[in-house]
């Protein structure tokens, strides 16, 4: 299951939070559909970072398609709109609706929504309406945008000094409303013809699953990994790629000459938290939410699903699981 690169492509996405089992249900259904899995995280598509984060196994990947990972070294930049353009190109090159598993949410909410691509940063705008708020407060930058484009107005809090800038800034430097600009982004997935599949774990159980993952990591060679990293470049990796858990503090320990395994606890809290960031970044998504125990049953509900055109079962109980997780 892939998808032609124009906008309104139907898909399949199974998303969730870090160490649910995106991966093997993704294998699972691959291997029904004869698909090619397109990865949807922005940590895979670095080479080298392998092990950390936690990249389909070299049989796995001997067996089933994978696209979208190991498209740029650590060291350089990827940006959404970078993965965008990625993404049209390998679905470009399978017909049929997309198979997309994967975590990132942005990247998600990119392909469902589009990428809002507005004039470039002007500093010394944005600074001249910060100062605007520090003296006249942030009501009144409110009251002005509610003038210039109210529509962005009701959609922002009147205390959100960080967006209504923004806003202002989009307005003066070219003219135009910010909604203006983001009503001209193109999705690359139909919101109507997407099925987003949540897998579900109780947190207690994620938690476990998350500390025994991290533990097999290190057991797996991170930290050699990590050594490898030192030795290709230096720096290592970059800004966007750093931001991959559990690099930076086994680098760290590396250099100063501890044993990186010390590091282990911090790493397996870092890595729950961002699990409940995952989790609170999908929750007004309208994802079906199944357990792990259900999984029999969702894969023969997708056997018989069209997903390609749009016919499938829309489970809005499943959908309220969010609340529980």
């Amino acid at each position: 299951m892939s998808a032609p690169p124009a906008p309104g492509a139907a898909a399949l996405v199974i998303t969730g939070p870090t160490s649910g089992g995106k991966t093997g249900l993704a294998a699972e259904i691959a291997r029904r559909t004869g698909g090619t899995i397109l990865s949807l995280d922005s940590m895979k598509v670095y080479r080298r970072l392998d092990i950390g984060t936690a990249k389909p196994s070299g049989a796995l990947r001997a067996e089933l398609r994978f696209e979208l990972i190991d498209l740029r070294e650590p060291w350089e930049s990827f940006s959404a709109a970078d993965y965008l353009e990625a993404w049209r190109r390998a679905a470009a090159k399978h017909p049929g609706p997309c198979l997309i598993s994967g975590g990132t949410t942005f990247y998600l909410r990119a392909l469902r929504d589009g990428l809002f691509e507005g004039p470039t940063a002007a500093p010394a705008v944005r600074a001249r309406l910060a100062a605007e708020a520090e003296r006249s407060g942030v009501g009144a930058l409110h009251r002005r945008l509610a003038t210039v484009d109210p529509v962005a107005a009701a959609r922002i809090h009147a205390t959100d000094l960080r967006r209504i800038v923004r806003a202002l800034e989009v307005q003066e430097t070219s003219g135009e409303p910010l909604t203006a600009w983001q009503a001209r982004r193109r999705p690359l997935l139909d919101p109507e013809r997407t099925w987003l599949i949540g897998v579900f774990r109780r947190r207690a159980e994620l938690h476990a699953r998350i500390d025994e993952r991290v533990e097999r990591m290190f057991a797996a060679g991170w930290v050699d990994e990590v050594r490898s990293l030192l030795d290709a470049h230096d720096p290592p990796w970059g800004p966007e790629a750093a931001q991959s858990i559990g690099y930076e503090r086994i680098r760290a320990a590396l250099l100063e000459g501890r044993d990186p395994r010390d590091e282990i606890p911090a790493i397996q809290a870092r890595t729950r938290g961002f699990a409940r960031n995952q989790i609170t970044g999908v929750r007004k998504l309208p994802i079906e939410w199944w357990e792990a125990g259900e999984r029999d049953e969702l894969l023969a509900r997708i056997e018989r699903a069209k997903v390609d055109q749009g016919e499938f079962p829309r489970d809005e109980a499943r959908r309220a699981r969010a609340k529980e997780i």
